[in-house]
């Protein structure tokens, strides 16, 4: 009744150009978001990760570490694998895991163990 044809007839035709534009440009705000989201958190996060590994892999005798605890000690024997033995003062020496180790502060020169005395 208070209806105009131009209306009614609009109102049965269904929408030009919908479907999955309507759907790409809801949708666009998220994959944006997911975007920064991986660019700014999880990008540097996985490089912090990867230097963090390569550090703890390269720790060999002799050098000076630092433990996540703050205890600071000079590396007396270091197998591949879990454990290091770090000497924390003269004699006394400690078993620690190498994942505990958050900081290498001084790097040593290679030992050589098999040059003679």
């Amino acid at each position: 009744m208070f209806v105009t044809p131009a209306y009614a007839q609009a109102a049965g035709a269904p929408a030009a150009g919908g479907g999955m534009t309507d759907i790409f440009i809801q949708l666009m705000p998220i994959l944006l978001l997911v975007v920064i989201f991986w660019l700014l958190i999880f990008r540097p996060q996985q490089k912090r990760l990867k230097a963090q590994q390569a550090m703890l892999s390269a720790i060999r005798r002799g050098d000076t570490v630092v433990t996540t605890g703050g205890i600071v000690g000079k590396v007396t024997k270091a197998v591949d694998g879990e454990d290091l033995e770090v000497e924390i003062a003269t004699g006394v020496k400690v078993k620690i895991v190498r994942g505990m180790v958050s900081d290498v502060r001084s790097k040593a020169e290679p030992v050589n163990d098999n040059k003679p005395a």
